[in-house]
C-alpha cells in the first residue's frame, strides 16, 4: 500500500521517466551486447522454431539451422537450394547452370571461412558474408562472357564429314532407304546398297574438289579420250567442268593433281635412253614442288588429301617419283596391282575402258542368254604370264571355249562378245584390261583370270555376284567350271551385270552413278576414312 501511495503522489513526468529508462536499457543491451556474440547479424539465415540455447547475457535466442558441418561446400549447397526455392516462387529471374558454376567458383576463391566448434554445434564465421538477394528485388549474378573458339575452315569441313559418316552408318544399320527418282541401288551386287546410296547422296551434297590450275598442256590438263587409256582424258575434262569443282581451296575436301601419265609417256619417254624413268619422274616431282611451294595444302597433309589418276600401266611406278605421293596420296589407278604397292584402303581401282570412237555408241547391248551359242570367248595377244597358260590349254582346241590369238579374217570381235555367255578376261603384262567392261557392255558375264588384282569399285560392288573368278592354277578346268554353272545361276549373273553396267558407262555429259561419279565416289570414301593430323575432333 505504501508503494502504491508513493507512486500515486509522483508527478506525471517522473512517472514517464521511470517507464522509459528500462526500455532504453533493454535497447542498449540488444544493440551492443548481442552484436559481439552473433555471427549472423547482417546475413539472412533460416531459423528453427524448436530448441533454444542460452546466450552469454543469460537471455534466449533462436537456434541456427546446422547447414555447415562439412564447411563451405555444404553452406554453398544450402544457398543454392535457397536460390532454387526462391526461383520456384518466381520472386526473381532464374539462374542458369553456367551462372551457378561461376558463382560457386567465385565464392570459393573470395570467401575464407573459419569453422569453430563449441559443444558439438558448428557455426560459420565469414570475413565477407554472402548475402542473398531480397525477395522483393530482381537480381542476376554477373556472368563473365566466354570467348568462343574460332574454328578453321578445315575443322568445319571435318565436322561436316563427321556428320556424313554418321548418316552413312545409320543407313547401313537401319531399314530405311532414301527415295531417289533416278536410281535406288539394291540387290546382292552391292556389299551394302543402303550405305552406298546414303554415301552417294552425301557426296552429291557435300563433296568439293579443288583442281590445281598450274601446269601446261599437253602434259597437264589433258589426256587421251579414244585409246584404252581414254579414262585419263575423260576424267580430267569432266573434273574440270564438274559441279564438284570449287575455285576456293579453303572449301575443298580433296585436291586433284591434273597429271596425265599417258601424256608423260607419249611426250617425254625416250626408249633409247637407259635412264628413261628419270625425266618422266622428274616431271611429276617438279609439279609437286610447284604446287607445294605456292599453296599450303600439300605440306599441311603431306599429300594425304590429294589424288592423282592414271590409267597407263606405268602409273604406279611414276607415282614413286615423290614418296608422299606414293605412300600418302589417293592414287586412282586402272593398274590396281597389290604386288606393285596398290593399297585398297587408300587407293582407288577404276576400269580401263576402250572407246574406239571416243563414245559408247554401238558398244552397248546384246542378245538374250538363250541366243548365245558360245560358252566362253577370248581373243588377244600373247603377253604377260597368264595368257600363255590360257592359250596353251584352249587355243583352237574346243568349240565351246573359243580362245584365239588372232581372230579369223571377217569375224567381228564385238559380234563374238555378243554371242558368248562368258567372256574371259586374263591379265597381260599388267592386271588392267578393258575386257571386263566390254563384257558388261555386251551382256556377257566376265570371267576374271588375274592375280593380285583389285576389281574396280570393289569397295561398293560385290563382283562375285555378277562375274566369275577363276584362279590361274585352275585354267585347265575352265570348261568344267563354266559348264557347271546352272542356267538359272547364269541368268542371275547376266541380269545383275546389266544392272551394274550403268556404273561403267562413259557419258560426255556426266550422269548420276556413271563411271565418272563412281570414281569420284571412291575418292570420297577414302576422304571420309581419313583424319588429318593436327586437328581437334570434338
Amino acid at each position: 500500500m505504501k508503494i502504491c501511495s508513493s507512486w500515486c503522489t509522483k508527478s506525471a513526468s517522473t512517472k514517464l521517466l521511470c517507464i522509459m529508462i528500462p526500455f532504453i536499457l533493454i535497447s542498449i543491451y540488444f544493440a551492443f551486447g548481442n552484436s559481439k556474440n552473433s555471427s549472423f547479424s547482417t546475413s539472412t539465415w533460416f531459423f528453427s522454431s524448436g530448441k533454444n540455447i542460452s546466450g552469454d547475457g543469460g537471455g534466449e535466442r533462436p537456434e541456427l539451422v546446422a547447414v555447415a558441418v562439412n564447411g563451405v561446400a555444404d553452406r554453398e549447397e544450402a544457398i543454392l537450394e535457397d536460390y532454387s526455392f526462391l526461383n520456384s516462387s518466381n520472386s526473381f529471374s532464374p539462374l542458369t547452370a553456367e551462372a551457378d558454376q561461376e558463382s560457386q567458383e567465385e565464392f570459393q576463391e573470395n570467401q575464407k571461412p573459419v569453422i569453430t566448434q563449441k559443444n558439438e554445434t558448428f557455426n560459420i564465421s565469414l570475413v565477407k558474408p554472402h548475402e542473398l538477394p531480397s525477395l522483393n528485388e530482381t537480381h542476376a549474378l554477373p556472368i563473365e562472357p566466354k570467348i568462343k573458339k574460332k574454328f578453321t575452315n578445315l575443322e568445319k569441313l571435318e565436322v561436316k564429314l563427321g556428320k556424313a559418316r554418321a548418316a552413312i552408318k545409320e543407313a547401313a544399320t537401319s531399314g530405311n532407304q532414301t527415295d531417289d527418282s533416278d536410281y535406288v541401288p539394291s540387290g546382292p551386287m552391292y556389299w551394302n546398297a543402303k550405305a552406298f546410296h546414303r554415301s552417294y547422296l552425301e557426296m552429291e551434297k557435300e563433296f568439293k574438289v579443288f583442281v590445281y590450275e598450274e601446269g601446261e598442256q599437253p602434259i597437264f590438263h589433258n589426256g587421251p579420250c579414244k585409246s584404252i587409256y581414254a579414262m585419263e582424258g575423260n576424267f580430267i575434262y569432266q573434273m574440270e567442268t564438274s559441279k564438284f569443282r570449287t575455285r576456293d581451296p579453303e572449301k575443298a575436301h580433296v585436291f586433284f593433281l591434273p597429271i596425265s601419265v599417258t601424256s608423260i609417256v607419249h611426250f617425254i619417254y625416250d626408249r633409247n635412253s637407259r635412264e628413261h624413268w628419270n625425266p618422266m619422274k622428274q616431271t611429276v616431282t617438279d609439279y609437286i614442288n610447284l604446287v607445294s611451294g605456292k599453296y599450303p595444302y600439300w605440306n599441311r597433309s603431306l599429300g594425304a588429301d590429294h589424288f592423282m589418276l592414271a590409267c597407263h600401266d606405268w602409273g604406279p611406278e611414276i607415282s614413286k617419283a615423290v614418296p608422299e605421293l606414293f605412300k600418302n596420296s589417293i592414287r586412282a589407278l586402272c593398274n590396281a596391282n597389290t604386288s606393285e604397292g596398290f593399297k585398297p584402303s587408300k587407293d582407288v581401282s577404276f576400269p580401263e575402258i576402250l572407246l574406239p570412237g571416243g563414245t559408247m555408241n554401238g558398244l552397248i547391248g546384246g542378245p538374250s542368254p538363250s541366243r548365245r551359242t558360245i560358252l566362253a570367248f577370248f581373243a588377244g595377244g600373247l603377253h604377260g604370264p597368264i595368257r600363255p597358260i590360257l592359250l596353251e590349254h584352249w587355243e583352237n582346241k574346243d568349240d565351246d571355249i573359243q580362245v584365239h590369238r588372232y581372230l579369223p579374217k571377217g569375224v567381228s570381235y564385238y559380234g563374238m562378245l555378243r554371242n558368248s555367255k562368258f567372256c574371259l578376261c586374263p591379265s597381260g603384262y599388267e592386271v588392267a584390261s578393258p575386257r571386263m567392261v566390254e563384257a558388261l557392255y555386251t551382256g556377257c558375264v566376265p570371267v576374271l583370270l588375274k592375280d593380285h588384282y583389285v576389281p574396280p569399285f570393289s569397295d561398293v560392288l560385290n563382283w562375285k555376284s555378277f562375274s566369275v573368278e577363276v584362279p590361274v592354277e585352275r585354267i585347265p578346268d575352265l570348261k568344267k567350271i563354266l559348264a557347271g554353272i546352272s542356267t538359272r545361276q547364269y541368268i542371275r549373273l547376266q541380269r545383275r551385270g546389266k544392272q551394274v553396267r550403268r556404273h561403267f558407262e562413259v557419258n560426255m555429259n556426266t550422269q548420276r552413278y556413271d563411271v565418272f561419279h563412281m570414281i569420284l565416289h571412291s575418292v570420297w570414301l577414302r576422304r571420309l576414312n581419313m583424319r588429318l593430323h593436327g586437328l581437334e575432333y570434338l
